[in-house]
């Protein structure tokens, strides 16, 4: 069984994905992030970086008791490992798949979560940080439509590389992008999407979080976390 600690963010929908995929038995544990919830001594001891999502696989393969995980691109790793699948076998594969991984984890999704923050929430609309974040992303979907040029999937086979980068695609009216300028991502866009694994994760999604507002209370806690956030929880 898996536990998964979530939310209804990207990076949690790439563990849904994954796990609606693979039909491996979990439950979800909802993590509201906008009360503050990932801020409990609970889930810090899962996830020390207060994000979400995380996992405790509780019957992992050293057989030593539950394994906890965090960060999405870790789990999604793990969790492909595990079962042996979503991941391809042979070397040069394998590391296609992990570098358009890491390139999800290090680039698109940073960048494009700085583009909605400063063209959707930041109390003060900064012309030059909109630009400078709405352009990196654009690079971005331009380097994926390149890459999907003469290809189905990401990295050979449908596998964790898309599952981790579907959903920070979802969201590109609010990055200030026009899919019809990028028709290879268009195209590979819309064909994950019409799988029912995926589907069914956003499905989960509108069940466990029905009105997914970010409100000015959910903002503070949101965007205002320091060190000292950790030290008075």
């Amino acid at each position: 069984m898996i536990d998964l600690h979530y939310w209804t963010t990207p990076n949690g929908h790439k563990i849904t994905i994954f796990l609606e995929e693979a039909g491996l038995p979990y439950r979800i544990f909802p993590v509201n992030i906008g009360r503050g919830e990932q801020f409990e001594k609970a889930f810090l001891e899962i996830s020390p970086n207060n994000k979400i999502p995380a996992i405790v696989d509780h019957e992992p393969g050293d057989g030593e008791g539950p394994l906890p995980v965090f960060e999405s691109g870790a789990i999604l790793l793990y969790l492909a490992e595990k079962i042996g699948r979503f991941i391809p076998e042979d070397v040069r594969g394998r590391m296609e798949a992990i570098e358009w991984l890491f390139w999800q984890m290090g680039g698109l999704g940073p960048m494009a979560g700085q583009n909605h923050h400063f063209s959707q929430y930041a109390p003060e609309k900064i012309p030059y940080a909109i630009e400078r974040y709405v352009k990196e992303t654009s690079r971005l979907y331009g380097v994926l439509d390149r890459r999907l040029e003469d290809r189905e999937f990401v990295a050979g086979d449908y596998s964790i590389a898309d599952m981790a980068i579907y959903p920070w695609i979802v969201p590109h009216e609010r990055q200030g992008q026009n899919l019809a300028d990028f028709p290879n991502v268009a195209r590979w866009f819309e064909k994950v999407g019409t799988r029912p694994a995926v589907k069914r994760a956003y499905e989960i999604a509108a069940k466990i979080n029905p009105a997914p507002t970010v409100t000015e209370e959910s903002k503070k806690i949101l965007f205002g976390q320091s060190a000292a956030t950790l030290k008075n929880t």
